[in-house]
């Protein structure tokens, strides 16, 4: 499977994000730019990457997943 084919599910499912997933084999990370995230913890945040990505991890296509996940704002100053 393509990494860009995760990033799409993850931009098309959260609203105004922009999503960058990258990795080799079963190791990935994604680094999600969204305003969604405004207010939200960075558990809400996670949790939001991995539901649209859940079946993916329950098969095994994404063993290990490390997100950073951030508001529009935040991004600038990373």
């Amino acid at each position: 499977m393509r990494m860009d084919y995760f990033s799409d599910l993850v931009e098309n499912a959260i609203a105004g994000a922009q999503a960058e997933i990258t990795g080799d084999g079963s190791k990935f990370e994604a680094r999600v730019v969204s305003d969604e995230f405004e207010g939200l913890s960075t558990l809400k945040r996670h949790k939001m990457v991995y539901a649209v990505l859940d079946e993916h991890i329950k098969s095994g296509a994404i063993h290990a997943l490390t997100i950073k996940a951030m508001t529009n704002s935040e991004s600038k100053d990373a």
